[in-house]
Order: structure tokens, then sequence, then C-alpha cells
């Protein structure tokens, strides 16, 4: 009988866990992004956005952002 090499794939469990699960000591880049937002848009809607990052020059979650931002400016320096 032959055995079965095993191949490493898509789903495939580290060697080392602790060191896979563990942060780098310095990233490499900082995530300025902490939390995901998930929204249903129509496809003319999605195809609109599209469109208007491309036309700016930019992605769309950049230009939804910058959006977001200026309707809801951050307030937490303002005195009550």
């Amino acid at each position: 009988m032959t055995e079965r090499r095993v191949r490493p794939g898509f789903a495939s469990r580290p060697a080392d866990p602790e060191r896979w699960v563990r942060m780098p000591e310095k990233p490499t880049t900082p995530n300025r992004f902490t939390a995901r937002l998930t929204i249903d848009v129509t496809p003319a809607l999605r195809a609109r956005l599209k469109v208007a990052a491309f036309q700016r020059g930019i992605t769309v979650a950049d230009m939804l952002r910058a959006l977001l931002a200026r309707e809801f400016p951050d307030t937490s320096g303002d005195v009550p």
C-alpha cells in the first residue's frame, strides 16, 4: 500500500499555532481601520458608486469613508 502524501492546502493548520497567532513585533503597516461595516445596496447604486470612485481615482471604500466622516464628524472634543 502506498502512503498518502500530505500537501498543505488552503485551510491547512499551521505547524506552530503560537507563532502563527502572535502579532509581529513591529507591524509592517498600521491598521487604521478596526471595524468592518456591511450594508446592502441595489446593483444600480453599487454601479454608480464604483463609477464615481473610478472617476475620482480612489477606491469605493476610501470614498465612502470620506463621505461618512463628513456626515458624522468626530465631536469628542466638543464642549457640551
